[in-house]
């Protein structure tokens, strides 16, 4: 089983870095990382060697940037009919979601190591703490799972690339938005302090857990949030999968 997930990891991330497109994205990413952490930040005049302005943008770079990774996954599949192809060879389908889902999991986490020379910056700067460092750079690279997780859910359920785009956007918009400080901040006032509603609503979305990382914090219960979000994903793609097969 492992070995069927590895070649398709294997085979996939091939095919990322062959196309022009893989390069594009990353340094669209890079540039955006930079700018939004430098200039928009106000980096240098911030006068604190940290990295707290370069992730305090990912979870909204990412909400448009790792969909449009996603959203090839199996749209693509599909639209040009090689996914009755893939389905054919000796893997079964929960194999091919993981392995499809680690490839481009790879493939982001490769572009984030590239923003090594920001690390670099605050080290030469001064003495930071690498602790919350190294755990805003986990927490990134967890909230990008997720998102894409939720877009490879979506590009299972249509053959256009462009709406598999568009849904797993206003799907991880959602997640976002639940647990933003200023929405769960207006319905506690519209509900009430210590209210269960906005309990839940703060539990369910993503910057509560991704906020808590980030500051080095290292909670086993966000990294079950994550976890369990990213699985329940990956199942729900392989069920819209096997029915597609079955009809």
């Amino acid at each position: 089983m492992i070995s069927n997930i590895l070649t398709i990891t294997k085979r996939e991330l091939r095919g990322y870095f062959g196309a022009p497109v893989a390069y594009v994205f990353i340094v669209i990413f890079l540039i955006l990382s930079g700018f939004f952490t430098m200039h928009v930040s106000k980096f240098y005049e911030a006068g604190q060697a940290e990295l707290r302005s370069f992730f305090i943008w990912q979870p909204w770079l990412c909400l448009f940037l790792v969909p449009s990774v996603a959203m090839r996954l199996w749209a693509e599949e599909r639209r040009s009919g090689t996914i009755e192809i893939l389905l054919t060879l000796p893997v079964t389908i929960g194999q091919a979601v993981v392995g499809k889902f680690l490839a481009a999991w790879l493939f982001i986490a490769i572009a984030f190591c590239l923003t090594f020379p920001l690390v670099l910056t605050v080290l030469h700067l001064g003495h930071p703490d690498l602790g919350p460092i190294l755990a805003g750079y986990l927490g990134s690279l967890l909230l990008a799972g997720a998102y894409l997780a939720i877009g490879g859910f979506t590009s299972a359920l249509t053959r256009s690339q462009v709406i598999s785009f568009i849904l797993a956007v206003v799907v991880c918009l959602f997640f976002v938005l639940a647990g933003w400080p200023p929405v769960t901040d207006a319905l506690t006032k519209w509900l009430g302090a210590g209210s269960q509603v906005v309990a839940f609503v703060a539990a369910l979305g993503f910057m509560p857990h991704f906020d808590s990382i980030q500051r080095g914090v290292l909670d086993s219960r966000d990294l079950l949030y994550y976890a369990s979000l990213i699985f329940f994903m990956l199942c729900a793609t392989t069920a819209v999968l096997h029915n597609r097969k079955a009809s």
